[in-house]
């Protein structure tokens, strides 16, 4: 049975009504919720980007599903402040937290000053990080010199059992990379070929856990109000990898886009007018192989979305499901 869940986005929405959000989504239905976690937004319009941990101990206190994050230790984030910080949710909130984990973005990570590493060095990066992390809260004494450097570091105040750790990848390469070390798997809407090549090379290199998918949603009252919120918030979603790991300012992302392709944007953005449509067009996605998906309404305004959300679309994905 897939989870359906709500996705809280930090780069379009201030934090407090954020908050808000996530309890209205699970008034609404939604099996959980997962958030972004960013220091900047991918475009100045969305204008947010609250600090994801302080609000996920906010979140998970005021409603009593669970909420994940998408977490970039290695630059930004030292692993053990990550560790920390992770055994520390999961303590208060047995069982209700999660993590996936990936190589990072440079419009979040440029700020410490550190060179912007090629990828391979950032997966590098990365594995060394979630080892770190799964030694800290395992409650060892961790010291290491590598891509990243620990000295003595050991978390004190952990969970009876870790969080599970996750994986981020948007293709079948970095899939089968993580398949070795991730408990479940986390990646964004694309070409149905393409997530069907995502979820092979995860599951046929011996990847276990979750198979989760985030996808983007633009829901109004027509399809032009619909179409205009995805063009105005979401264009980013235009950009694409490795371009969009390798910008630094929300003005960068505008600057790639340029010209807004329309017929391009409608395939990174389900956008409709038609909320019994929409839920199909996920339900189809999902059954890709996707153990759980994350709606994510990509306008600043959620109300309307979570109304059709409460008294249509779920009904029809969890009858779909």
């Amino acid at each position: 049975m897939t989870f359906i869940g709500f996705h809280a986005s930090h780069e379009q929405i201030p934090p407090s009504e954020l908050l808000i959000a996530v309890q209205r989504a699970e008034a609404a239905g939604f099996d959980g919720a997962m958030c972004s976690d960013h220091l900047a937004p991918w475009n100045p319009r969305q204008g947010e980007s609250g600090f994801a941990l302080s609000w996920l101990g906010a979140a998970l206190a005021r409603t009593d599903f669970s909420i994940g994050m998408v977490n970039a230790p290695g630059q930004r984030y030292h692993p053990v402040v990550v560790a920390q910080a992770f055994a520390t949710l999961e303590e208060m909130f047995p069982g209700r937290f999660w993590a996936a984990l990936g190589s990072g973005e440079a419009m979040n990570e440029h700020v410490t000053a550190d060179p912007w590493p090629p990828k391979h060095v950032r997966n590098e990066r990365l594995a060394e990080s979630v080892d770190v992390i799964r030694r800290l809260l395992a409650g060892e004494e961790v010291s290491h010199d590598g891509r990243v450097r620990v000295h003595r570091a050991r978390v004190w105040s952990r969970p009876v059992q870790p969080p599970p750790l996750l994986a981020t990848a948007v293709s079948a390469e970095t899939a089968g990379w993580a398949a070795s070390w991730a408990e479940g798997l986390a990646t964004v809407a694309q070409a149905p070929e393409t997530l069907e090549r995502v979820v092979d090379a995860y599951r046929s290199g011996g990847g276990a856990g979750p198979c989760v998918l985030q996808v983007h949603v633009s829901f109004a009252e027509t399809d032009a109000a619909a179409y205009a919120i995805a063009e105005d918030q979401w264009r980013n979603g235009l950009v694409p990898p490795p371009l969009a790991w390798d910008l630094e300012q929300p003005e960068d992302f505008d600057a790639a886009v340029g010209e807004v392709d329309e017929a391009k944007l409608r395939q990174a953005v389900l956008v409709d007018e038609d909320p019994v449509a929409l839920a199909e067009r996920i339900a189809d996605l999902a059954r890709i192989g996707f153990d759980r998906v994350y709606v994510h309404h990509v306008g600043r305004e959620q109300g309307d979305f979570l109304d059709a959300a409460a008294s249509v679309i779920l009904p029809r994905l969890k009858e779909a499901r």
